[in-house]
């Protein structure tokens, strides 16, 4: 089943709803049998939850168990679950879907991932490993909140500036066009730079139509 919705867009006004929602298990704890996991995509954050002793009927509570021993530190999961909202007191203001939870109901592991290098959680930011250990590791690094938003806000900067040139009549123009594109999608470098000589890019301008 595809997800229904994000990990950050389910509120109060959804309180009873079935969803299906899909992400990286961010964190995991266990209290007395019910076990809390953050579920994590670049949308936001949600708490999910297997309680047994609130499972509806119908679910298979020991299918779910043994599917959620694999559920390490961020692997990819899918779950089937109902919107309940959180015991009063736990709720977290800090966080827009702060005030809900997610009862598991059916559990799915799309793909179980070793211990991470790093701690790519938002309570951890002060821990982080230096640069090149990053970089080094970047499909992880840009899983964190704050290389989200960079990435997010770059999109919708160069979004806005080539809105802004189309609505003037301006013709994107990649170059070079003869570029030839190898196996893999990629483009030959064939512009030279006097920045890093030596060195090759791609370079994209725009040009206004006199036509």
């Amino acid at each position: 089943m595809r997800r229904t919705n994000t990990c950050g867009e389910l509120r109060s006004s959804d309180l009873g709803k079935e969803v299906c929602l899909q992400g990286w298990v961010r964190f995991s704890r266990d209290h007395g049998g019910v076990a809390f996991i953050d579920l994590a995509d670049r949308y936001g954050i949600t708490q999910i939850v297997f309680d047994p002793e609130d499972l509806p009927a119908g679910s298979d509570r020991e299918a779910i168990t043994e599917t959620m021993k694999g559920f390490t530190r961020e692997s990819v999961i899918s779950i089937d679950g109902i919107v309940r909202k959180r015991v009063e007191g736990t709720e977290d203001g800090r966080n827009p879907t702060g005030e809900i939870e997610v009862l598991i109901t059916g559990a799915e592991l799309l793909n179980k991932s070793a211990a991470p290098p790093f701690e790519l959680g938002d309570q951890k930011e002060g821990v982080l490993p230096n640069e090149d250990t990053r970089l080094k590791y970047r499909y992880l690094d840009l899983r964190r909140t704050e290389m989200v938003q960079a990435m997010k806000f770059r999109s919708n900067l160069i979004h806005l500036a080539r809105n802004y040139l189309d609505e003037n009549d301006f013709l994107e123009i990649e170059t070079p066009v003869l570029g030839k594109s190898t196996p893999e999608g990629a483009r030959d470098y064939i512009v030279p730079s006097r920045v890093h000589p030596g060195t090759f890019y791609r370079e994209v301008s725009f040009s206004k139509s006199s036509i």
